[in-house]
């Protein structure tokens, strides 16, 4: 498998597979959210976008960055989204970096979005597609990100069936600049959870492939060929 790994300013075209990676926080909460029964989740272009689509169906939960809002319903916390009942429920999502990056690799042939909670359960969807040219979009700080990065890195190895362990990399997305805002309150919507949360290696035995449905951008759970691999830890 040939990799490169590439920030969001480095997309010029369409790769012909895209992992895009957010660990901290918007694709460990889009792990959550299909946990807590969502079925889809639309990502939103910008605030705006996002509560026009709320507003076309009310039953939908708006999510974004940041303190909660007018208009929106949940913030892009996983320790503040665990708890909610999304069952059938269609989830709008925008985030600073993550939404964004799968945005800019919309046309790709496939584009699966990824953390630590689902990194197996990526690389396995990798192989059984025989990826030969896998683009990973690092979302995070203009593709600079340690916990991306680390992430993503974790997924490749893993993809390649090296048996890559997720000790090393954890330990880097921990002493990330991320984990520490999260930790420290720089951010806004946070659960003191937050971190621990994003940092659980291989949680849920789905994948997350986003693909344009109506010109829009949706994210679907994908269960892999081998699911009891990597069981939901409860």
């Amino acid at each position: 498998m040939d990799t490169r790994f590439v920030g969001i300013p480095e997309v010029v075209e369409a790769p012909s597979v895209a992992v895009v990676v957010d660990v901290m926080r918007a694709y460990t909460v889009a792990a959550w959210a299909f946990a807590r029964g969502a079925e889809k989740i639309i990502l939103a272009e910008s605030l705006d976008e996002a509560l026009a689509l709320k507003a076309r169906d009310p039953d939908r939960v708006a999510l974004k960055d940041g303190p909660l809002t007018s208009g929106f319903d949940l913030v892009n916390s996983p320790g503040l989204l665990r708890s909610a009942d999304l069952a059938g429920r269609t989830v709008v999502q925008k985030t600073t970096a993550g939404t964004v990056g799968a945005l800019a690799v919309k046309d790709a042939s496939l584009v699966l979005c990824a953390g630590f909670v689902v990194a197996e359960a990526t690389a396995r969807l990798l192989r059984e597609r025989a990826a030969e040219r896998v683009t990973f979009v690092v979302t995070g700080e203009d593709g600079q990100a340690d916990e991306d990065l680390a992430c993503a890195q974790y997924i490749a190895g893993r993809a390649t069936g090296t048996g890559t362990d997720a000790a090393e990399f954890l330990r880097r997305a921990a002493a990330s600049r991320a984990a520490s805002e999260l930790a420290t309150g720089v951010r806004q919507g946070v659960h003191p959870d937050d971190v621990a949360l994003c940092l659980e290696a291989d949680r849920f035995p789905f994948a997350m492939v986003a693909a344009q449905e109506d010109s829009l951008m949706v994210l679907r759970p994908t269960a892999s060929a081998s699911p009891s691999d990597a069981p939901e830890r409860r």
